[in-house]
């Protein structure tokens, strides 16, 4: 699905270079396919990928985009730049990676001379001192907290502008870690023909944006071209996953098994939706139901996912 479209009409008129670092991860594919999208032609010439290592990023069977090292990225020559940057190790990375190496791996990653950059944190930034989050959790969300700060730093120096997203929740083609995350994990019980089971025994509450939607929002604070650092949490409206559960269910009919019995401390994990509606409603950028989402998601999973019996 693509950009939103007056934000993809101002981009395909801009002059700028884009550059994504972390390409290859679910975020960096669905950007770079709206991107091919919105440039058609251009995109060639001025789009660049960079990641942990040189590798092909493949978005379907007819695209496949050169990823460069990220050891590359200071020897580009200066020009005009957006720099989108995902290249951030998650949270799974943190669990499995001694801290001091987790951190040098992340701090080592500096931003080049661009005019603006985006900056994909996340939710897990607001737990980086709650004594109550998992080690794991409060590692990430410091490390998180400490490349907006860096980033915020680095306009405010320069003049220049940075976007900074925490991202809670979101949906979309090129999602990834599919039995990690709710959406992707109940749209495969119904892929499979199995009842759609909600395994936790407490509340858990999520809200969720189309990654269109956000990165059309995205695209159009960088498309601004003011100094100083916009922050915004992503919003989407609040659903308890045996609800979400049931939507999904409802559109391959298939039934929903919740566990009998449900208490316990509740797992809210939401972002702040009226801030984000504002600045959509500022940038003219229309909210993806969550219905529409759920069918992009699906779509995309039936396309991509071999289900073994």
């Amino acid at each position: 699905m693509p950009l939103t479209g007056h934000v993809a009409d101002a981009l395909q008129q801009s002059a700028r270079r884009i550059v994504v670092t972390g390409a290859s991860g679910w975020l960096g594919r669905a950007t770079l396919d709206l991107l091919h999208e919105a440039l058609g032609d251009a995109f060639a010439e001025r789009v660049m990928c960079f990641g942990s290592r040189r590798a092909d990023v493949r978005l379907s069977d007819a695209l496949t985009i050169g990823q460069r090292p990220l050891s590359e990225l200071g020897s580009l020559p200066r020009h005009p730049t957006f720099l989108l940057h995902f290249a951030f190790l998650t949270k799974d990375r943190a669990e499995a990676m001694p801290e001091a190496e987790y951190c040098a791996a992340n701090r080592s990653i500096d931003p080049i001379g661009v005019e603006a950059a985006f900056v994909a944190s996340s939710g897990a930034a607001r737990y980086a001192d709650d004594a109550s989050a998992a080690p794991a959790m409060r590692l990430y969300g410091l490390l998180k907290h400490e490349d907006e700060d860096a980033f915020s730093r680095w306009a405010e120096a320069r003049g220049t502008h940075a976007t900074i997203a925490r991202i809670f929740n979101i949906s979309g083609p090129h999602i990834n870690k599919l039995r990690s995350y709710a959406l992707s994990s109940f749209m495969l019980d119904t892929l499979a023909g199995k009842p759609v089971a909600v395994h936790a025994r407490h509340e858990v509450r999520r809200g969720y944006v189309a990654v269109r939607e956000l990165m059309s929002l995205v695209f159009a604070l960088l498309l601004d071209r003011q100094g100083g650092v916009t922050r915004f949490d992503s919003g989407g409206e609040e659903i308890e996953l045996s609800a979400l559960a049931a939507m999904i269910a409802s559109s391959m009919d298939c039934p929903v098994e919740c566990p009998a019995v449900r208490d316990g401390r509740a797992d809210i994990y939401v972002g702040d939706d009226r801030s984000y509606r504002r600045l959509l409603d500022r940038h003219g950028i229309a909210r993806v139901p969550l219905a529409d989402q759920i069918d992009e998601t699906a779509a995309f999973l039936k396309s991509r996912v071999i289900l073994v019996p």
